[in-house]
């Protein structure tokens, strides 16, 4: 049987395996990136993360703070985070008709985020740092067969951090810090392949659209590197204001490309084009954002702060996904045109007594998608957070936080084609964050 070579070629296309890599989301920040490195910073929405003392999670949010420490912090979070999707829509395959299949679930997961982070003031006003923690990452999964599975069935993000920070102090009122980044990524990530509609396309006598679902899956990890700087200005004893900057960093994300095609399909694809389809390496680059954070702290009086942060997020960084196989696969490539987000918040804390602060806050975030390139790995949209902590005092060199957020997308939709599938609808979507930390001074 003869075979077209540019059919072959449009098959890698239709496939779509490099969606997978780019369109990977969380609800608990626009795109896949996560804030929840602080539980103290996440009870008031994460407002004035670059400027507030006291938490060590600066290391990362603004090493210029540390100089505001005095001996050893040592400070352990641990955010659990409920995500909830639910799909509300429809799809037809290429001829139009329905897709069959269930609604994919809750397509959200229970997932913790842990971090860790240690601060050491000197006696010549340098301070030193290190923290782990997870800037971006994802892990949402539909149901086996659902009506969307040729856009999206599994994502498992992950991406993990070792920073280590400086800071000195300028002036009595002045700091800077630097730090540097080292980074992993691990990326696996599967959709479902109507081989059905690909060979009917072609007018291969048995087949039609979704009589034949493979699945195919990519895995990828590598190490990135990158820096931060911050500065820390304290204008008044009761104001701050603190500005950080995170670069981007750059992975080469090498690893496999996983195909399970039907035994049908398989033998008619052996003989029109022998190596399509097949196990084997894989590679692409995958750049994450640079992130700008201003953040602003004024203690109005002895009990009552407020805060506030404005953050920027160049996801303009991440234009197309392109794959490349080490097999005679031609290389497929994904556009997404994200563009670049803010993120602002406001939040309050009221010292109750000397063991209990309360704190509560608002953000506003911007999603970095369009409809129009928008998938169900990540049904995204402009969210509000609302969010309420407390830290209590159990001694002097002891205090626990907790944490609650409640984050709602505003009408998060989707209306993508792949493989000649159109899937279109809205989402129910939110997710709670349950946070817990320690800090232990010495």
């Amino acid at each position: 049987m003869a075979t077209n070579p540019r059919f072959m070629q449009n098959t890698v296309l239709a496939v779509g395996v490099a969606a997978a890599l780019a369109f990977a989301g969380q609800a608990q920040a626009a795109g896949f990136q996560l804030k929840e490195n602080s539980v103290k910073s996440q009870g008031s929405s994460f407002a004035g993360t670059a400027a507030k003392t006291g938490d060590s999670s600066v290391v990362t949010n603004n090493p210029a703070v540390m100089t505001q420490f005095e001996g050893t912090t040592v400070q352990a979070d641990l955010t659990v985070i409920d995500l909830n999707y639910e799909f509300q829509g429809s799809g037809t395959d290429a001829l139009g008709r329905p897709l069959t299949g269930s609604n994919g679930g809750n397509a959200g997961d229970v997932t913790p985020i842990p971090a860790l982070s240690v601060v050491h003031k000197l006696d010549n006003g340098v301070a030193l740092g290190a923290m782990v923690s997870a800037p971006f990452g994802l892990k949402t999964e539909y149901d086996a067969g659902w009506v969307g599975r040729y856009a999206a069935q599994t994502s498992d993000v992950k991406v993990v951090d070792l920073t280590l920070s400086g800071a000195i102090d300028l002036s009595d009122r002045f700091s800077v810090g630097i730090g540097v980044i080292a980074s992993r990524a691990d990326v696996t990530l599967s959709k479902a392949v109507d081989f059905g509609s690909l060979l009917a396309q072609q007018g291969v006598p048995g087949f039609l659209p979704q009589s034949a679902d493979g699945l195919a899956e990519i895995q990828g990890d590598d190490n990135g590197f990158g820096w931060l700087v911050g500065a820390h200005f304290r204008p008044t004893d009761n104001v701050a204001i603190g500005v950080s900057y995170r670069s981007e960093i750059d992975y080469e994300l090498t690893g496999t490309a996983d195909w399970t095609v039907p035994s049908g399909p398989a033998a008619v694809l052996g003989q029109a084009r022998p190596g399509l389809f097949l196990d084997g390496g894989a590679f692409a680059e995958l750049t994450t954002p640079s992130i700008l954070n201003i953040g602003a702290t004024w203690q109005v009086n002895d009990a009552l702060m407020l805060s506030a942060t404005y953050a920027e997020t160049g996801w303009e960084s991440l234009r197309e996904v392109r794959i490349q196989f080490d097999n005679p696969d031609p290389d497929s490539v994904e556009p997404f045109e994200w563009r670049d987000t803010y993120f602002a918040a406001l939040g309050a804390e009221f010292k109750l007594n000397d063991a209990w602060k309360l704190r509560g806050g608002v953000a506003y975030d911007e999603t970095p998608t369009s409809l129009a390139h928008r998938t169900p790995r990540l049904p995204d949209a402009n969210r509000i957070f609302y969010s309420v902590g407390a830290t209590w005092t159990m001694s002097d060199a002891f205090d626990v936080n907790f944490a609650y957020t409640r984050i709602n997308p505003r009408d998060p939709k989707i209306d993508t084609t792949s493989g000649g599938s159109r899937v279109a609808g809205d989402f129910d979507g939110n997710a709670n964050l349950f946070g817990v930390s320690a800090q232990y001074r010495f």
